[in-house]
């Protein structure tokens, strides 16, 4: 045993010492081989998540560009046709038709209104022309999808998004520890933070590995962590505690409003009215960010409260229900962001701190590339051990036919 070639007596100092040792290669084993077979395993989950994530995190922009009618000349916000106005002129053209929402996404843009069909009619907010009649089943939407469910049902693609989330997030801790550096030597210093683009294949591909996924793991953990804030109850509960919350945590909403709302009909001409009153006092009386984006969801009959979306920026947005009958605030209504604890605005604001809105396009380029890297970790991490796989049977080969082990020089160095 090399660990006791010493003159002196043992001591106990130096029987702890190779237990010490042992104890931290044994962990360093374990930590490696789940690193490895939790990487293979989850492996093709974690490309699909970070590839679609790429993709959505300049949905808006991209679709402003491919989508001409998203868009339109900017007037000023008194020429806005009220809610019942645009109501109105979609009923006339699709009568057949169940209205849920009207989205008004500021002056330069169309009004998009949401229809239980599963269908959204973009229309003019200055002129009530119809510019649009498209189908949920777009280009983002399908990879929306997939980001969500993996394409699967619901039932089905939400656990394993879930739990795919959280390997990865034992992936980023394993990772971590795997690139730590033994010594804080100017070699292993270059090693950890430089990737050698001068060498071979091999160490570029495992300098992409290790050197990229270092440079992302802040943003990565990020994004693990408040997409298992999406996917589980106990993480929201874990992450709303160690925040400083001390009630149970506000039930969120993953995306934007709901759209399930049944439609009101034409006959209730005084609950149009009462929407019109409404979608004016939002916008001038409680709207604090960008005034002009409001959201209008009907509500079954004039009985139930109006809800309606304003403040919406970085990801976030505020909920306000209207009794319609009083025309005040009802229970329900969030308050502004600026003004929560910070257990409850970091809920809040969990969406844009998963997507990448939360800083605005600063943020969005880096999650973007941090997503890329995310994409790239499964396929140099699978080239990595395939590649010792392969040296790994070619040493077994040279062993059995000459009959002599070879030894680790860094091993017997020790």
């Amino acid at each position: 045993m090399i660990f006791f070639q010493s003159a002196a007596p043992l001591t106990k100092v130096g029987v702890e010492l190779p237990m010490l040792y042992l104890s931290k290669i044994m962990f360093t084993k374990i930590n490696a081989w789940i690193h490895l077979w939790l990487g293979l395993f989850s492996g093709i989950v974690v490309i699909i998540l970070s590839v679609t994530g790429c993709l959505l995190v300049f949905q808006q922009e991209i679709s402003d560009i491919i989508y001409p009618w998203r868009s339109v000349e900017a007037r000023t916000s008194e020429e806005q046709l009220p809610p019942s106005e645009i109501f109105k002129a979609v009923k006339a053209y699709v009568p057949d038709k169940e209205i849920q929402s009207i989205w008004y996404y500021g002056l330069d843009k169309s009004v998009k209104v949401n229809l239980k069909s599963d269908s959204i009619l973009y229309v003019n907010p200055y002129t009530a022309e119809m510019l649009a009649f498209k189908d949920h089943e777009d280009f983002f939407h399908e990879i929306d999808e997939g980001h969500r469910h993996l394409w699967l049902p619901p039932k089905y693609g939400d656990p394993i998004v879930g739990w795919g989330t959280f390997i990865f997030f034992i992936l980023t801790l394993s990772g971590l520890i795997l690139w730590f550096p033994k010594k804080w030597s100017k070699a292993n210093i270059n090693k950890s933070f430089k990737i050698k683009w001068k060498a071979s294949f091999k160490r570029v591909n495992y300098d992409l590995h290790n050197v990229l996924g270092f440079y992302s793991l802040l943003l990565a953990l990020i994004i693990a962590i408040s997409g298992l804030v999406m996917s589980f109850q106990w993480a929201r509960k874990s992450v709303y505690w160690l925040s400083g919350g001390v009630n149970k945590p506000r039930k969120e909403r993953r995306n934007e409003p709901k759209e399930e709302k049944p439609v009101i009909t034409m006959k209730e001409a005084l609950l149009m009215q009462k929407t019109d009153q409404i979608w004016n006092k939002v916008r001038k009386e409680y709207a604090i960010y960008n005034k002009e984006e409001v959201i209008i969801g009907y509500p079954k009959d004039a009985s139930e409260p109006l809800y309606t979306c304003t403040d919406m920026i970085y990801g976030s947005w505020r909920y306000i229900y209207f009794d319609l009958q009083t025309m005040l605030p009802t229970k329900g209504t969030q308050t502004p962001l600026s003004e929560e604890k910070a257990a409850d605005w970091i809920m809040r604001a969990n969406y844009g701190i998963h997507t990448g809105l939360i800083l605005g396009t600063t943020s969005k380029i880096l999650y973007f590339l941090a997503s890329l890297v995310c994409a790239s970790l499964p396929i140099t991490g699978f080239y990595i051990w395939w590649g010792r796989r392969k040296k790994d049977k070619s040493k077994k080969i040279r062993t059995s036919k000459t009959g002599i082990a070879t030894v680790d020089p860094g091993l017997a160095a020790r």
